[in-house]
């Protein structure tokens, strides 16, 4: 099916709009079963992203709506949606949040807008290629074709919050000049604009954290696997969506040999 950009687009903006408003005041957080933050901005965002979607009329796997029990039915399309990645960082007053929403076609994201509402920068991709801008009074400015870059030194980028003691390592054999910390999904969109080269997860991660920051960054010409090789995929339901650990990276090769230099990895 052609990728609803336009409508993905306008639902990310309007929910960045009210997690703006909330995040401008003092915010409360309570948590879930899972022990993770969560706001009044992660449940205002969720509902105005299922309202604008709705008219589309696929199924949509939100984060918010999961956490309470409420799980669609999925097909061939689906849309998958976290209305605040990065709740931490967003309780931390550092920016580094997004709004991710994707478009799934038979288990692999095929088109995603990543929107960090603190700064309006904006990562969206489809099969017609990867693109940035930023969003300022609700409209796109500054609208650009991305890539990413796989040649020279490699920039390597990680969780702030969820760092791992294999990073380190990871870095040292593979040589890696510049490791940067940042939050939520904003590392696929460092990925697909060639600000950084790879994006090595070990932590645990759901598919709305990944789904849309993944169809951006393989838009733009790179690859996200677990560590057996295979692509990342959603819709795995007995798997309560939770993925693997996997690679993000500039290019296949980038991704094969960091997940070679990680098996090597003792524990």
């Amino acid at each position: 099916m052609h990728a609803p950009l336009d409508e993905m687009l306008s639902a990310a903006i309007a929910a960045s709009e009210v997690i703006v408003e909330v995040y401008e005041r003092e915010v409360v957080a309570s948590h879930k079963a899972d022990g993770s933050p969560v706001t009044e901005a992660d449940a205002r965002a969720e509902e105005i992203i299922l309202e604008r979607l709705a008219p589309i009329g696929l199924p949509v796997l939100a984060e918010e709506s999961v956490a309470a029990g409420h799980i669609p039915q999925l097909g061939r399309h689906y849309f998958v949606v976290d209305p605040l990645d990065g709740t931490r960082e967003f309780l931390k007053r550092n920016g580094e949040f997004t709004v991710n929403i994707a478009l799934c076609e038979d288990g692999r994201p095929v088109a995603g807008v990543v929107l960090a509402p603190a700064t309006g920068m904006t990562y969206w991709g489809s099969a017609d290629g990867a693109f940035g801008g930023t969003v300022e009074h609700g409209d796109m400015h500054g609208h650009h074709r991305i890539e990413v870059s796989a040649d020279g030194p490699v920039r390597i980028v990680a969780s702030r919050s969820h760092g791992h003691p294999a990073l380190k390592t990871l870095c040292e054999n593979m040589q890696v000049v510049a490791d940067v910390s940042v939050g939520s999904s904003l590392k696929f969109g460092l990925l697909a604009s060639g600000a950084a080269q790879l994006y090595p997860r070990f932590g645990p991660t759901c598919e709305w954290d990944t789904a849309a920051g993944q169809a951006v960054l393989e838009a733009a010409g790179g690859v996200v696997l677990r560590l057996d090789g295979m692509p990342l995929t959603c819709g795995h339901v007995a798997q309560k969506f939770l993925n693997p650990p996997f690679v993000a990276a500039a290019s296949r090769a980038l991704a094969d040999a960091a997940i070679e230099e990680i098996r090597r990895i003792p524990g």
